[in-house]
């Protein structure tokens, strides 16, 4: 099943995608719901970021076609994306006058399901109510020169997601995609994860509550490609759809 937020007549509300097609849901799927009989073309709605994360987790370094000479981690590497950074489908990502290199960064995100804490691998499923599409837009200078990665990582409109939630898919065995304009520029498999879906879970609940709605970026691959005002940056992962977003300079 594949969940979307979207804005349609005034009112933001989530469905469910039937083909091109949003069925509307009575409450969020992070509930209980029903299905109801109100409809919208999705070509006729605002796809929005598809949850209202209390907060947004990201692995970093977790694919090994993008470490190049650094070694492995040994534990996950997480850090923290401000939910105020998140933006949705179609939605302008804003490239900083002082800065010389953006990069995106395709990611498969985990959507959690329900509040939990300290879940051991075994049990990491049933707390998720699927994935979707992600793009860890990084400021490289900030990133290599900050001692935290504050605006590197989470300025204003640093993090793309969307347009679906999707339990469609194998996490551990789906094809993640980005492209520049058409040109594609990051394409692997999550079967290259160096830490999989369950441990992430496992080791990210351990220390903090997870709630309904956050959200996880699992890391990305191979080499980042760079962004310039008036690209199009498309992040596509099998089974969800097609994240798109324009590059705008600021202003």
């Amino acid at each position: 099943m594949k969940f979307a937020r979207y804005l349609a007549h005034g009112q933001v509300s989530y469905g469910v995608v039937d083909g091109d097609t949003l069925r509307e849901i009575t409450t969020t799927p992070f509930e209980e719901y029903q299905v109801t009989d109100h409809t919208h073309p999705v070509s006729e709605v605002k796809l929005l970021a598809p949850t209202q994360p209390s907060k947004m987790l990201a692995v970093g370094l977790n694919y090994s076609s993008h470490l190049h000479d650094r070694p492995a981690p040994q534990q996950p590497l997480i850090f923290i994306k401000t939910t105020s950074s998140m933006i949705g489908p179609g939605d302008a990502i804003v490239r900083p006058n002082d800065i010389e290199t953006l990069d995106e960064e395709a990611e498969l995100v985990i959507v959690v399901k329900s509040r939990c804490r300290n879940v051991s691998k075994a049990e990491a499923a049933r707390y998720i109510l699927g994935y979707t599409c992600g793009n860890d837009v990084s400021g490289r200078e900030w990133q290599r020169g900050d001692g935290q990665w504050w605006r590197a990582k989470s300025s204003d409109t640093f993090s793309p997601v969307g347009p679906y939630i999707s339990d469609e898919l194998d996490p551990g065995n789906v094809m993640l995609r980005a492209r520049v304009n058409g040109k594609e520029v990051q394409a692997e498999s999550t079967t290259y994860l160096i830490f999989d879906i369950p441990t992430i879970i496992e080791w990210t609940s351990r220390r903090m509550t997870l709630e309904p709605g956050d959200m996880i970026f699992t890391g990305t691959p191979g080499e980042p490609a760079h962004l310039q005002a008036g690209d199009t940056v498309e992040i596509d992962i099998e089974g969800i759809g097609v994240l798109s977003n324009p590059v705008v300079a600021e202003s």
